[in-house]
């Protein structure tokens, strides 16, 4: 787990926190988050990619969740055994609970 965060979401985290620092022109002094980059950023990719500015960050929306996917369900199927005994203490203390609530009441006359 320790490695997911490095390796994922350390970048993840750094790219999301300069995309709203840059969009919102939060740039404490520093012109890398500034809304002049910003702009400059996208409408090199653009050009680069040969799309419109605007349509690429639907692009990045898309693969980041797509990315996180993959990765959280490479972990799952790394860990699904233990998930499984997880999920199945969890059910077993759910109905031990219903029945805990339920017991020695009557059902009401109908």
């Amino acid at each position: 787990m320790k490695y997911i965060l490095i390796f994922w979401g350390l970048p993840m985290g750094l790219f999301w926190s300069w995309y709203y620092l840059s969009y919102h022109d939060m740039h404490f002094g520093y012109l890398m988050l500034s809304r002049l980059v910003h702009d400059h950023v996208f409408e090199v990719y653009g050009q680069i990619l040969g799309i419109d500015p605007a349509s690429i960050m639907p692009l990045v929306i898309r693969a980041c969740i797509i990315d996180t996917v993959l990765i959280f369900a490479i972990f799952a199927f790394r860990r699904r055994h233990q998930i499984r005994i997880w999920a199945l203490r969890r059910h077993e203390r759910h109905l031990a609970r219903v029945e805990a609530s339920g017991a020695g009441r009557e059902r009401p006359a109908g």
